[in-house]
């Protein structure tokens, strides 16, 4: 493989990774604002509850350690959903062609997974509700705060495969 092609293939895996950091921050940024005007939760009260997945009840007690632990986690997470659906749309090219409607519907998908595999399977056993407006706004938040943007960033990924490739190719002598 050529140093183009490696550059190429890095820079991909760049804009997978930015999805996920852009989606974990807008997911987080929600919950914060929700939480903040639902019940005065502080941003460290949040990421708690995110390390109570792995910790449990005890992530509430850990201070900043688990606070930060929780971070780390989230955005392990958001890159994880990032990367999971850049390498499936390096297959299947609907999901780079179409990011609007594949991405919110990944997002949905997400928010079932999450919802009712991951946090039920977890340390958290649940959680808390917010109710009705937190399952809704938490839906539509999946599905165009996370899912779009993580299909848009793969989207752009690929954006420029075609040119890369007749650059690649201009690039080399003729036989």
């Amino acid at each position: 493989m050529g140093q183009h092609q490696a550059r190429g293939r890095a820079n991909k895996w760049t804009f997978a990774l930015a999805g996920g950091l852009l989606a974990g921050t807008l997911d987080i940024t929600y919950a914060w604002v929700f939480w903040a005007l639902k019940a005065g939760a502080t941003p460290v009260r949040i990421f708690q509850s995110v390390a109570r997945g792995l910790l449990g009840p005890a992530a509430f007690q850990g201070g900043a350690a688990t606070a930060a632990r929780g971070l780390f986690l989230h955005y392990f997470i958001a890159t994880s959903m990032s990367f999971g659906f850049f390498l499936v749309a390096q297959r299947w090219t609907a999901l780079r062609s179409r990011p609007l409607p594949y991405g919110a519907g990944y997002g949905l998908l997400l928010y079932v997974i999450m919802n009712y595999i991951v946090v039920p399977l977890s340390a958290a056993r649940g959680g808390g509700s917010g109710g009705a407006l937190w399952v809704t706004l938490s839906i539509l938040v999946h599905m165009f705060l996370i899912g779009v943007p993580i299909a848009s960033f793969t989207s752009r990924a690929f954006s420029g495969l075609s040119t890369e490739r007749l650059a690649v190719s201009a690039s080399r002598p003729e036989a």
